[in-house]
């Protein structure tokens, strides 16, 4: 997007596909394509701002003085002023343009002087000019940070020297190391190079988000050379460290993005190791390499921007897709943490929004006027957008004996939840739609039996029960066989439990064995649809929460789910026992300060009866009790054999009996 403005020209060939599978990427790329012509080219200098301003200060002065000199002022004269008069306003209007040029004169001064004591104070605390032969110089004998880029021609073109002693980095003006992008704080980290040529990595705060080699950092970490480390969700570096690499000898090997980021995701849980794979597997691990950072940067410009989104990527069956065959696709599912809505977007259509995105948070960063109108807002999803809640697996073998199916199914989601359960009944019939009877023996012992004859079934799909309640608008799609288009019942409203008595009548002329296969060993996969409502619950839950805070809540309730139905070797773990465990420690913890107590106070009365004294001061005794020192205890009771029989009366006394 950057590059569809400013001083370059850009040809855009937008690829669009007729057919409707594709109508939600078709949408997107037309989308893009009208918000690039809409885009206005208008070549400027590329100038730094303080310079432009003093510039323009400049040519403003010249056009005062050239007025003056010339004496072309126009004053505002009104009808029936004297000469006189007109005079005194002129000589009034020439003093406040002197005084305007006096004030340019200071204000250029004073630019000039503050930029150049900017660039002084710049080049002092970075240690030396930015030039690119000092910069390749330094570089082979300083740690630094080079930048890896998805464009291997954009890899290690920035350079981060690290200067002795404490680093800073973020994205505020005086960190020594600046970077900008989602989830970077204003203090993000410190970089520490110690005296002995060590260099240790650390968060400013516990929000701060830092990999090391894929990892979370967690506490401070000593570098070592090569180690890839990710500030936030975007910035990705390799840390160099030349002495390093001379005294070890070893040879290392050049870090790439694409490692750097199969890294992370092998830390993440997904197989990178490409020996062991099938062809499906390592394209899926391709996608989800590819997928995985734009879901984390979309999280961090959704929160940046405050906008309660919340993506995940999802991992989805050719079954539920409603293919017969394919290979498990990367999805990623959208949720409102505030209305509690949820959509899946294919991997394209996340990738395209993600552009727009990256748009929105460049304007926010820059200052400039960010937000879009809804019908443009990447995160945004129209509510009336069908949504699939969950599908039906009928397998039609009974169909291939000619025996009537009639069955009470469950309707599972995408996780196989289940979510309902569907009334379904597929009954061999007539060409006219007259089911066959016991009484008509229509039954077939093997299912060749029917090649070359007529075959004629019908689809009934009476109604759901029990589906969530967020839904509306329910409807069911399916496909028999070889259809190219959806079969689609009637859309039932105001209803978690619809009636929709669909009935379909399927006819086949002159049976093939393909389709004595598909009845033997094939499936009718009837996906349910609907449209979402919002949840009330979601809306009193987010009142008055940031997306940050969203986010934290909503991790919470995760990990609490999880421990729910956390289960250990196989055994499920009583939630319970946790917290029991704990009670018995502290209970323990507790019982044993209570007999150091005692002790304390049984050993103070001991030495009072040896010494003989019949009273000891109340503090001496409280003290004595709620120490939790030994070494206090000790002294303590030191005192008792020194405590004299005179006690002032004015003290609080304890008698020994």
């Amino acid at each position: 997007m950057n590059a569809l403005g400013g001083n370059s020209r850009t040809i855009m060939i937008a690829a669009i596909s007729p057919a409707d599978i594709n109508y939600e990427e078709t949408l997107s790329t037309l989308r893009y394509a009208d918000r690039a012509k809409q885009i206005k080219t208008v070549a400027i200098v590329n100038e730094d701002p303080t310079e432009k301003l003093i510039r323009e200060l400049r040519q403003e002065n010249e056009r005062l003085k050239r007025m003056l000199d010339k004496g072309a002022i126009d004053v505002p004269i009104q009808p029936g002023m004297s000469e006189e008069e007109i005079f005194k306003l002129r000589k009034k209007w020439e003093e406040e343009m002197y005084a305007a040029m006096a004030e340019n004169d200071r204000d250029l001064q004073q630019m000039k002087q503050s930029y150049d004591d900017k660039l002084k104070i710049s080049r002092q605390q970075k240690g030396f000019e930015w030039d690119i032969g000092k910069i390749e110089k330094e570089k082979k004998v300083r740690p630094h940070f080079t930048n890896l880029n998805f464009d291997p021609m954009l890899s290690g073109k920035i350079v981060h020297l690290l200067k002795a002693g404490e680093n800073i980095v973020g994205k505020t003006d005086q960190a020594d190391i600046q970077l900008l992008g989602p989830s970077i704080q204003e203090r993000h980290a410190i970089v520490n190079y110690l005296e002995h040529g060590g260099v240790t990595l650390e968060k400013c705060q516990s929000e701060c988000r830092i990999l090391l080699n894929g990892d979370p950092l967690s506490a401070r970490a000593l570098l070592s050379h090569c180690d890839r480390i990710m500030f936030g969700t975007t910035q990705l570096y390799v840390f160099i460290h030349p002495d390093q690499m001379k005294k070890t000898g070893k040879k290392y090997p050049d870090v790439t993005y694409e490692m750097a980021q199969e890294e992370i995701a092998s830390k993440a849980g997904i197989s990178v190791d490409d020996d062991d794979q099938s062809l499906d597997t390592a394209l899926l691990n391709k996608d989800l390499i590819e997928v995985l950072p734009g879901v984390e940067e979309a999280n961090a410009i959704s929160e940046e921007l405050d906008k309660k989104v919340k993506f995940e990527i999802m991992l989805l069956s050719p079954q539920w897709l409603g293919k017969t065959s394919g290979k498990t696709e990367v999805y990623v599912k959208m949720r409102n943490l505030e209305t509690g809505v949820e959509f899946t977007w294919p991997k394209e259509k996340f990738l395209n929004r993600m552009y727009v995105m990256k748009e929105m948070y460049q304007n926010y960063e820059a200052g400039d006027e960010w937000d879009v109108d809804e019908d443009r807002d990447p995160f945004i999803e129209d509510l009336d957008t069908e949504v699939q809640i969950g599908n039906v697996q009928v397998f039609l073998q009974p169909l291939a004996y000619m025996v009537e199916l009639k069955e009470q199914l469950e309707i599972v989601d995408y996780k196989g939840t289940e979510v309902g359960i569907m009334n379904i009944e597929v009954i061999p019939c007539t060409p006219q739609g007259k089911e066959y009877t016991e009484h008509d023996d229509m039954f077939v012992d093997n299912p060749n039996e029917l090649m070359g004859k007529d075959l004629h079934f019908m689809v009934k799909l009476l109604g759901c029960r029990g589906l969530p309640s967020r839904f509306n608008d329910i409807t069911c799609k399916y496909k028999v066989y070889l259809d190219t288009e959806d079969n689609v019942t009637e859309v039932i409203s105001d209803t978690s439990n619809p009636d929709f008595n669909h009935k379909k009548i399927f006819s086949f002329k002159r049976v093939t064995q393909s389709l004595v296969e598909y009845l033997k060993e094939g499936y009718i996969m009837i996906q349910v649809w609907g449209k979402q409502t919002t949840r009330k619950s979601a809306l009193t839950r987010a009142q008055g929460k940031n997306t940050k805070e969203m986010f934290q809540a909503d991790l919470l309730n995760n990990a609490n789910t999880l421990m729910k139905g956390f289960r250990m070797n196989g055994r499920v773990v009583d939630p319970n026992k946790q917290s029991i465990i704990v009670e018995l420690l502290l209970m323990k913890k507790q019982q044993h300060r209570q007999q150091q107590r005692l002790e304390n106070i049984r050993r103070m009365i001991d030495l009072a009866e040896t010494h003989k004294k019949k009273k000891l001061p109340v503090s001496l005794v409280k003290d004595l009790y709620s120490t939790t020192s030994a070494d206090v205890a000790e002294e303590l009771l030191q005192k008792v054999p020194t405590v004299t029989d005179d006690v002032d009366a004015e003290s609080s006394i304890c008698a020994v009996l």
